[in-house]
């Protein structure tokens, strides 16, 4: 039950996001990615930061090997990125950012195949973290699963939105997008079989999975929204982010 449990998350988080974005207008989808991208840092860090470090420090691990390993995971993270092999932009023409004309073009144009491998490493990378959180916990499983879901959204909504920008068809984005996104579910198979057997890895595991949480956050959705905006889309972004930190909260006290 487990195995099927991670099969369909994995396989949600990894297409949902796709069929959101192929069902919507290029204008509509530029509004909602800024939305999206602050209620997903809500619900990465509240998951990360309320649900699953407690759940990793409940076990008999040493708490100064959990923190060095929250720390290698940060670094690790990190380098993925520096190698452009762990992508997560949510950037696009209009969306508010200062890039210059064609900026997208120029992305999905010359870095296509590292938009697409980088994306798929993620979502493998994804696909792992699942499968750990399922085999420690069900219903520690499901609420890393939607954090996954949430920032999976505006992540492949962007890139939709690039590829689009770029003058590729809409099946033909589509297509990119499902096929990177079906790593998760590759992930999370190969996470079933490969750390089921090591039981007492699981706390480190979910630290890992809390410092990818960690890092999306910091390093990439917020800088986003520390932009200067009218008070009320200020307004607007905190409460998303808030209505972020108030799910997770729900489904923390739900378990208890």
């Amino acid at each position: 039950m487990t195995l099927l449990y991670i099969v369909l998350t994995t396989f949600a988080g990894g297409l949902l996001s796709v069929l959101i974005a192929a069902s919507l207008t290029v204008g509509l989808l530029g509004r909602l990615v800024k939305n999206l991208v602050s209620l997903s840092t809500g619900v990465l860090l509240g998951t990360a930061l309320l649900h699953v470090l407690p759940e990793a420090f409940e076990g008999q691990a040493s708490s100064h090997e959990l923190f060095l390993t929250l720390l290698g995971g940060l670094l690790f993270f990190f380098l993925l990125e520096k190698a452009e092999l762990y992508r997560h932009t949510h950037h696009h023409e209009g969306d508010g950012h200062h890039h210059h004309h064609h900026f997208d073009t120029q992305q999905a144009g010359r870095g296509g195949m590292s938009v697409l491998v980088g994306d798929s490493i993620h979502n493998f990378c994804d696909g792992v973290i699942i499968a750990a959180a399922f085999l420690a916990d069900t219903h520690l499983g499901f609420v890393t699963a939607m954090a996954i879901v949430a920032h999976e959204i505006p992540q492949e909504v962007g890139d939709y939105i690039v590829l689009l920008n770029a003058g590729f068809s809409r099946a033909r984005a589509l297509l990119y997008n499902a096929i990177s996104g079906l790593a998760a579910v590759l992930g999370g198979v190969l996470g079933y079989f490969v750390v089921g057997p090591w039981e007492s890895l699981f706390p480190y595991l979910l630290v890992v999975a809390s410092s990818s949480f960690v890092y999306v956050a910091v390093a990439d959705l917020i800088p986003q929204l520390q932009r200067r905006l009218p008070w009320r889309d200020t307004i607007a972004q905190l409460a998303w982010l808030g209505a972020g930190l108030a799910l997770v909260s729900l489904l923390v006290n739900s378990s208890h």
